[in-house]
């Protein structure tokens, strides 16, 4: 009987999403990207050239066609997968453990360090997102690994805030002040007791982000702050694309496009999480 309670939860959720069939067509969409950045063909070389089809159409051969080297576009785009991936997903990781970290302290503590860490996210917020990354790639160099960085620090405010937001409303429940009046160290009630709490907001605003760092890495490589244009970015294809766009319009197409419906996958599985996890949507 009781697993049957401690299961209920779990089966409600799943059968909620499943009503939501843009956000499980999101999922799927998301999951076989992941797929093919995971298991990707060894087969494929982004960097085998094709010299007799320069800048050629998408055809039988070339499914979307060839870049000004022969490179097939197709091949570069799949490699390519893992890489926006690896880097979106991955700062968007650190930036949620470490804002949740500071939205924690600070909702729990309050005073002098709820004011120091709200003070330099205020800071943070008053640059707009792109431009903060720029701003910090620019200091520390170009790179993925700097843009990893970058896309991280600009992230981690939001993830403050609204930790400390739930903290706020959590800690104030009655079972909270229980678990302080018998004795239960300040670690246990943080992560046992409150963390839990904050995490259907996190997961929606964790889901919506990895969106916003897509295209944020996009835009750095784009620019030439990240990946190098030998390497198979999306963003840095579609930097090289701009100078052909009268010639070979598909090399700017494939990339924008699939920049496009990953960043659209993503915001719409958040919005199926969000109208999910939300009791008066269901």
């Amino acid at each position: 009987m009781k697993d049957e309670k401690i299961k209920k939860p779990y089966k409600e959720f799943i059968k909620n999403f499943l009503r939501r069939k843009i956000a499980v067509l999101s999922l799927l969409l998301i999951v076989l990207l992941i797929l093919i950045g995971i298991f990707q063909p060894i087969t494929l070389d982004p960097d085998l050239a094709d010299y007799d089809n320069l800048l050629a159409p998408p055809s039988y051969a070339h499914w979307f066609g060839t870049d000004e080297y022969g490179r097939d576009l197709f091949n570069r785009i799949i490699v390519g997968t893992r890489l926006s991936l690896a880097v979106s997903l991955s700062s968007v990781f650190i930036g949620t453990f470490i804002g949740t970290l500071l939205g924690l302290v600070a909702g729990f503590y309050g005073g002098k360090i709820e004011s120091i860490i709200m003070r330099s996210c205020d800071v943070l917020f008053s640059f707009p997102g792109l431009l903060l990354a720029i701003g910090i790639v620019a200091i520390i160099g170009p790179g993925l690994i700097n843009i990893v960085v970058a896309i991280s620090i600009y992230g981690i405010p939001s993830f403050t805030r609204i930790v400390r937001s739930s903290t706020l409303s959590i800690k104030k429940l009655l079972y909270i002040e229980a678990s302080k009046s018998i004795g239960v160290s300040n670690f246990r009630i943080l992560f046992i007791h409150i963390f839990p709490g904050t995490l259907p907001t996190l997961i929606v605003t964790f889901t919506m982000r990895i969106g916003t760092a897509i295209i944020s890495a996009a835009s750095l490589s784009f620019l030439g702050f990240g990946a190098s244009p030998t390497k198979p970015d999306w963003g840095a294809m579609l930097s090289t694309g701009r100078d052909y766009i009268g010639l070979a319009p598909h090399m700017l197409f494939y990339p924008g496009l699939m920049i496009f419906l990953t960043v659209l996958a993503f915001n719409l599985l958040g919005d199926g999480l969000r109208d999910t996890l939300d009791p008066k949507l269901n």
